[in-house]
């Protein structure tokens, strides 16, 4: 099983995305039941926002954890940016907590850059942790150039992760941003990896190549795509997944190593960025 560390602490590096998730109360159960699937797979982080369902993706996770050892998880929760202010940002935090049942999140991120200037929020956060609400924070969503502005600020180098969209058809940020969180062995945590949306997903699960590479290792296009995330080390990919049957197999994908032959078929199929692009989230 391929490993993460973040903040010091070491996980399995599939986790738990919950975008999207909590919104249903006809989905409720079964999607309560796929988390804890994953939990009881080897899954360790879990990934969640206030923004997510306004809450209702944080409630969600409080049910689903309940049974389950607080400590042995790692929790990840972030704040919108229009909260990530000197006035708001501990109270939303507080919320947060309230949410998800725990007294502390393991990781707390900004979720975008927003109109607060961001040494306001790098305060909060060091506040908040201080105060043993957080483990540790980290940001979402940034670029070189946000990356760049962060540690130029006091306390700004004690960010432990940055999350953003990286999936086989949206390699972008292995042009620079990848390089250069390498450079700083700053962690990557990958949203969307499997490509959400119709178009993006629908495209990948009838790829010919992909469909082969499945066959070779007796495992699904979604386990492929997974594998191939995690190829680059440091990174925690949080797949989201309202099936019981999927969340296993997408923590099972963390044993997938694929070969130096089947990693140069997928890069002639889906080549890397050429020139800098805009930084692409969802």
């Amino acid at each position: 099983m391929k490993k993460v560390t973040i903040n010091n602490v070491s996980m399995p590096a599939i986790g738990i995305g919950t975008w999207n998730i909590g919104n249903s109360l006809v989905n409720r159960s079964t999607e309560i039941k796929a988390i804890q699937t994953a939990i009881d797979a080897g899954a360790q982080a879990i990934d969640t926002a206030e923004m997510y369902g306004d809450g209702r993706s944080e409630a969600l996770v409080a049910e689903a954890i309940k049974p389950y050892n607080r400590e042995k998880l790692f929790l990840i929760d972030k704040v919108l940016p229009s909260n990530a202010s000197k006035t708001k940002l501990e109270h939303s935090l507080g919320q947060s907590l309230e949410a998800v049942g725990t007294d502390y999140f393991d990781l707390y991120l900004l979720h975008w850059r927003g109109g607060i200037p961001l040494a306001e929020t790098v305060n909060e956060l060091e506040r908040v942790k201080k105060a043993g609400k957080i483990k540790a924070w980290g940001v979402s969503n940034f670029d070189v150039s946000d990356l760049e502005e962060l540690w130029r600020l006091k306390n700004g180098t004690n960010c432990v992760a940055n999350e953003d969209l990286y999936n086989l058809d949206s390699r972008g940020i292995e042009f620079d941003l990848l390089p250069l969180m390498k450079q700083h062995q700053l962690p990557l945590i990958a949203y969307s990896p499997l490509a959400q949306g119709d178009s993006l997903s629908g495209k990948l699960t009838d790829n010919s190549l992909l469909k082969e590479i499945a066959a070779n290792h007796h495992a699904t296009v979604s386990q492929i795509m997974l594998a191939w995330v995690l190829r680059i080390g440091n990174v925690l990919a949080i797949p989201k997944s309202s099936s019981p049957k999927h969340a296993e197999e997408n923590v099972a994908a963390g044993n997938i190593e694929l070969s130096d032959d089947e990693l140069l078929a997928l890069q002639k199929e889906f080549p890397s960025p050429t020139k800098k692009e805009p930084l692409a989230v969802i």
